[in-house]
């Protein structure tokens, strides 16, 4: 297997270098010893196989791709990115005479391992080069390589400046197939910009997928056309009385394009039937309290419901999914679910088995938190745990497979300890360890491997109003999330991680990430930063 795909990649090499007419003579260069199982790469891949040189990334190294648009795309993201890091411009599929190192990213049928989403990368002192089945596999490749691109050129070893990429085999393969990030914009309300933000560090750790909170009782954030009250009134707050907004679908659509360019899906939320609020303002006929709905800026919750009994909230439904779904490609719709209280318990088994039927019909697989578990919903449908073990039992014992949320684990919005400055507890404290020292393979006793879809970690917004406020509380966490769910539980160890996790610095500082900067981390910052950290 691996010499067929040795051969196949070395007929492709051989065909890039037909096309450079003229290459420099070759020079010999006494590259210092490197170790690449030594490198700061989150999330820890799968096997690491060091040969102890270096490839000399510099002003003569070009990107060549397999003729497959996907793959191209990919191939010109890392570019940009190098670019952005170094300062170097790297072409893609050029036809330049001065090339003699090349990074080639190849679509291949055949790998060591099956997953879609599975990449190896050879390393030598004249190339790399990364093979994957898919331009997903792919470009989860490339994320492992601009992580251990040097910060820093050496130009003692050449006239010009040069990255030193270490040497060696990297065979790579997610542990699990959802790996979400979620975020609340009902409660604030967060721009298309500070969405963009978030996707672009998720996707630098391997995340796939981004699961948006668009409903709840403070406020309606998504543009439903057939029902203009929704954001018209509906989208006019936020907890504590702030102004508000929405997407048009024109803005989500460009969230899910530009997720889509880092190969992550957004699953859209509306929040049913509690969490309701906003709706039943714009349109009180929805409302099933027996309550004159009023507009909220508090945080408690349980207090609101459709009416699970009339026929104008089910078509008001299959409008919202309807709009909703066709915008947004990917496989899931999530109707929620959660904490309806004063929804009688008969009304809420009915109401969640029709509404799973209808987002089934629009072409989306259900997901709800875990107290979908305990109605008729099919097995089909995925339920996230986030509070109750007991349901979660259940979903296992219907065949539904699970997303792990688990509160006391995996909520961002839980403070880091007693003196954070956002965040809540009521679940408990999650300081950067707890958050990472926990197995989501066992975390539910009984739950088969194969039934865990993935880890999502939620991040809900009472408490926070900016992108600052958000970076607060999910960074450094959600990199630990990150391994937890791409990497092995063989592979994982805390002593190891929170060194990888110190040097992910340069990056959060490169991005202007307002990250928790916990004692618990030997942090490798610069002088600025740390001027900055004492200063606050």
């Amino acid at each position: 297997m691996r010499n067929s795909i040795l051969f196949r990649t070395l007929l492709a090499l051989i065909g890039i270098f037909s096309i450079i007419a003229c290459q420099e003579k070759k020079v010999i260069i006494n590259y210092p010893t490197t170790d690449l199982a030594t490198e700061n790469i989150i999330p820890i891949p799968l096997k690491v196989t060091p040969t102890n040189s270096a490839f000399g990334l510099d002003k003569n190294t070009a990107i060549y791709t397999t003729q497959d648009s996907d793959f191209e795309k990919v191939g010109s993201f890392l570019s940009n990115k190098i670019s952005s890091k170094i300062d170097l411009d790297v072409p893609v599929n050029t036809t330049s005479t001065t090339t003699n190192k090349i990074i080639y990213i190849n679509k291949t049928d055949s790998l060591e391992l099956d997953n879609v989403e599975a990449y190896q990368m050879y390393i030598t002192q004249d190339s790399i080069i990364i093979n994957a089945k898919t331009a997903a596999g792919a470009f989860r490749g490339i994320q492992t390589l601009r992580q251990i691109i040097p910060e820093e050129s050496n130009d003692t070893l050449t006239a010009h400046k040069m990255w030193l990429v270490p040497t060696g085999k990297i065979l790579d393969q997610p542990n699990f197939e959802y790996r979400g990030a979620m975020l609340d914009v009902a409660r604030h309300f967060f721009s298309v910009g500070d969405v963009k933000k978030y996707l672009d560090i998720l996707a630098y750790y391997k995340f796939n997928a981004l699961h948006l909170h668009l409903t709840d009782d403070q406020g309606w954030r998504i543009e439903i056309k057939s029902w203009p009250k929704l954001t018209e009134i509906g989208a006019s707050t936020e907890v504590g009385g702030g102004p508000g907004g929405f997407y048009t679908q024109e803005d989500y659509k460009e969230i899910v394009r530009y997720a889509a360019e880092r190969h992550i899906i957004i699953v859209p939320e509306v929040d049913m039937p509690g969490h309701t609020n906003a709706a039943t303002v714009a349109y009180p006929q929805l409302n099933g309290n027996g309550k004159t709905p009023k507009v909220y800026t508090g945080m408690r919750v349980g207090f609101s419901t459709f009416d699970a009994n009339k026929d104008i909230v089910y078509a008001f439904i299959d409008d919202v999914v309807r709009e909703i779904s066709a915008i947004s490609p990917g496989p899931y719709f999530h109707l929620g679910g959660d904490e309806s209280h004063v929804t009688k318990k008969k009304d809420f088994k009915k109401f969640v088995l029709k509404v799973s039927k209808i987002v089934e019909s629009h072409g989306k697989i259900p997901v709800g938190w875990d107290e979908i578990a305990n109605t008729e919903i099919s097995s089909s449908s995925v339920a996230q745990f986030w509070s109750s073990e007991k349901n979660a039992t259940r979903a296992i014992e219907k065949g539904m497979k699970l997303i792990l949320s688990p509160a006391k684990k995996a909520y961002l919005d839980m403070q880091y300890d007693t003196l954070s400055k956002h965040g809540l507890h009521w679940a408990t404290y999650i300081p950067v360890d707890s958050a990472y020292i926990w197995t989501p393979e066992t975390f539910v006793k009984g739950l088969p491997k194969d039934k865990i879809l993935g880890i999502e970690a939620p991040l809900w917004s009472e408490t926070i109003s900016n992108i600052e406020e958000l970076e607060y509380l999910a960074f450094p966490r959600i990199i630990g999330y990150s391994e937890l769910n791409w990497s092995i539980k063989e592979n994982r160890n805390w002593e190891n991680y929170k060194v990888r996790l110190a040097n992910q610095a340069p990056y959060l500082e490169r991005m202007n990430v307002k990250y928790y900067p916990t004692k618990l981390i030997d942090w490798k910052i610069s002088k600025h930063t740390y001027e900055e950290i004492k200063k606050n």
